[in-house]
Order: C-alpha cells, then structure tokens, then sequence
C-alpha cells in the first residue's frame, strides 16, 4: 500500500474510491475480494489522526469481524458496556444480546484503527494510494468518468478513469461537492471536540457518557459529555453538540470542553497537566442529510453522505456498513453490465436505516430544548429497565422482533416534540 502501487487507469478501472477512511476502505475491500479492480485515493498519508471518540461499538466489530479484522481488534482496549450519568445518577449498562452483533465493543485510536482497514483493502487486492488528492471530477457527455489525482509527493496530477466512482471523501466532501451534492439543512449537523488525557483509569471496561454537563457554578450546559478508555494510559475525552439547541452558532464547543475538564469526576486525573495535546472539533452532518446519494455512474457513503447517527453521534459503524452496501450496488451493475444498478442505493438505505432515522431526527428535536432534555434524563434514569431499552435504540441493537417497539418510540417522542419549539436551520 503507498503512493508508487500503479494499476491500470484506463477503462479496466473498475471503480475508483475517494477517500480512504472507514466508508471507502471497507467498499474497496468488499469490491477486491468479489474480483473487481479497485483504486483507492486518499489525499493522508497513514497513520493520520481524525477527531473521533475512537468508540466501537457491536455493530462497528461485526464488520470488521467480517473483514477479517477479529484477531487484531482483541488486541485492543475492550468495553462492555456504557455508563452513563446525570443528575446525579449512575447507571452501568452492559451491551444488550442480539443475534447478529456480539454483546461487547472496543475503543481504537483512529490512527490505527484506518491504517488497519485500508491495509485489509490493500491486501485483498484494491491498490492504494495514499498523499493522492481526487481535486476534480472527470465529466465527459454529462457523465462523471473519473476524477483528477494530485500526487502530492511528486507535485503532479494524472488523469485517473474508471466506470463507476464511490465518494468517501468525509464530512466536507469537497469532492461531492463538485458533484453536486449538498447537505438539506433541515437537518441536524453535530460538533464534537476531543482530547486525549493521561489516566489511571484507561483500562476500564466501561465507557462513560455524561448527559447532564454543568459548568463549575453548577449551570447546565447543551449537549453532552464522554470519558472512553483507550487502555494505552489514556482516555479519550469529548464533547458533542447538536445544532438543534438554541443559540448553538454562538456556543464554543472548545469552551463546553474546558468547562467538562474542569467538572468531571476526579477519579478519572483529567486535568491540564493530563492533557497529551490541545484539542480538535468539527462538525458532522447526520441522517443521511447529504443529498443526493448517486448518480448515474457514482455513489456516495460514509461522513461523505451525512451518515452520523443522530441519535449518539456515533459514524464508523454507519461508515463500514454504507460502504458495503455501496459495494453490494457496485457489483450487482458490474455484474450485470446495467448502471441502472446504482438506483437501487438510496432503496436499500431507506429499508435498513429508514425508520430508526426517523426517530431519531425526531428525538433530537426533542432534545434541543433543554428543559425537555433534562426532564427526559430524570424520568429515564428512575428505570434502568428503560435506560437498557433506550441503549439497545441509540446504539441501533434492537432485535428484529422489536420493530414495533422502534414505532411506539417513534410515537412517543413525536408526541413530546409537538411542545418543543422548531429547530432552526444548520
């Protein structure tokens, strides 16, 4: 893998890849072990740092069990479970049973964690190029053909073609962009900010969520908190914000950090001597809110289609579960020889995510006015029966018998919504 691996750039370029994060690098795997020729562009060179909770959780292991990557993850940092905390309550929620995903995550530094799936790509035959920058698009007759490459070692640009494009350039997908694609701004958008801290407690097997943050004078503050182990001697600690919160343009999310450091519980050591480094934020669209999906001869996946989980703000598993099935699309009009194939994506997003995102861009409506906020956190921390029910929802585990139950919430936080004011505009 690295910026001199050559493959053909001509018409026997089956699909070229921008982007090799999670989303691109999982496709380009899937694609090279069904015998397609696959070239994957990413403008870093790795290992690169991303600003991420560095959380895993079932659904993003069972991918990577599935590319082969089971050995190497227990080689890292694993969680249980989550504890969660607010007003003064602590619940520790174990991950819930189900029949496809195991009942435990892990907590990988992004660094790593992106290095090992585009080395997977690469040795199941994609060819990578790292320090390569897709900087245009190539339409020729209205048709996107390819893209133009910066290599940047070299300071050169080449033309690179291939029948079919996948964008999985990240949440600013310049890339898209020059494609068309836009994110609806009815939608939430969510910032993060994250460091990592020096702890005695990184081997814990919990990771931690602070749903009630206060500043040092005890004021409330919007969003939310996280404490995750990383079991290397640090922790990786953030905070998140969702731009249905009044006033959320005017918030500092480096600030909401500060103030967290200074509250959090002490047995974690957070403090400035702690800090391994300053911190890094950005923001994230989500639901699927960046439109549209594809076109005739290209798809988009991963931050590249705003695939973040509302609900948590979690994107990795979304990313490897986008670009699988970007790749399932990919091979069927390959196979078939019809690009008329690629239609079918925004389908098969709508029957697997549908729903689940419906309630869950309802809930964060809900949560944007932070009385309603506060009253569903005390109501929901009395029963840890519900909270258990709540984690199985936001972490996207619910069984497939429990689809009804997925309606009730639906039903339930519609009518708690209808008092909530109107979100403004990302």
């Amino acid at each position: 893998m690295g910026a001199g691996d050559e493959p053909t750039t001509g018409t026997d370029l089956d699909v070229l890849v921008v982007g090799g994060g999670p989303a691109g690098s999982a496709a380009a795997y899937w694609l090279a072990e069904r015998g397609h020729r696959v070239l994957v562009v990413e403008k870093k060179t790795f290992p690169r740092e991303k600003t991420c909770g560095d959380g895993l959780t079932p659904r993003a292991v069972k991918q990577l069990v599935d590319m082969g990557l089971g050995d190497w993850l227990g080689g890292h940092q694993r969680m249980d479970g989550l504890r969660s905390i607010a007003h003064g309550v602590t619940l520790e929620l174990a991950w819930p049973d189900h029949p496809e995903f195991p009942p435990y995550g892990y907590v990988v530094r992004r660094r790593e964690l992106d290095a090992a799936v585009a080395e997977r790509a690469d040795g199941a035959g994609a060819t990578v190029w790292t320090g390569a920058e897709a900087v245009a698009p190539i339409v020729e007759d209205g048709v996107v053909r390819g893209a133009r490459v910066l290599r940047k070692a070299t300071g050169t640009t080449e033309d690179v073609r291939a029948r079919y494009l996948l964008v999985c350039d990240g949440s600013n997908s310049r890339f898209g962009r020059a494609l068309g694609t836009a994110r609806d701004r009815s939608y939430p958008l969510g910032m993060a900010v994250r460091g990592y801290f020096r702890s005695p407690l990184h081997d814990e097997p919990w990771i931690e969520s602070h749903l009630d943050i206060r500043d040092r004078h005890g004021q409330s503050l919007p969003g939310y908190a996280w404490i995750f182990p990383v079991g290397d001697g640090t922790v990786n600690v953030g905070v998140g914000l969702l731009s249905t919160f009044a006033g959320w343009k005017d918030i500092n999310t480096s600030h909401l950090m500060e103030a967290f450091c200074d509250t959090a519980p002490k047995r974690w050591g957070i403090s400035a001597d702690s800090a391994c480094g300053p911190p890094t934020g950005g923001k994230l669209p989500t639901g699927f809110s960046v439109k549209p999906a594809v076109g005739p001869t290209w798809l988009s996946a991963g931050d590249a289609l705003g695939s973040v989980n509302p609900f948590n703000g979690e994107g990795i598993s979304l990313a490897y579960e986008t670009g699988r099935i970007a790749a399932d699309v990919l091979d069927q009009a390959l196979a078939t020889g019809d690009p008329r194939a690629l239609q079918r994506y925004p389908e098969r997003l709508e029957e697997i995510y549908g729903l689940y995102y419906k309630v869950a861009r309802t809930f964060v409506r809900a949560i944007g006015n932070p009385a309603v906020m506060r009253e569903l956190t005390r109501i929901g921390f009395r029963s840890r029966t519900l909270m258990e029910w709540v984690l199985r929802i936001m972490a996207n585990l619910m069984r497939p018998e429990d689809r009804g139950g997925a309606e009730a919430a639906y039903r339930m936080v519609a009518s708690v919504v209808r008092y909530a004011p109107e979100p403004r505009g990302g």
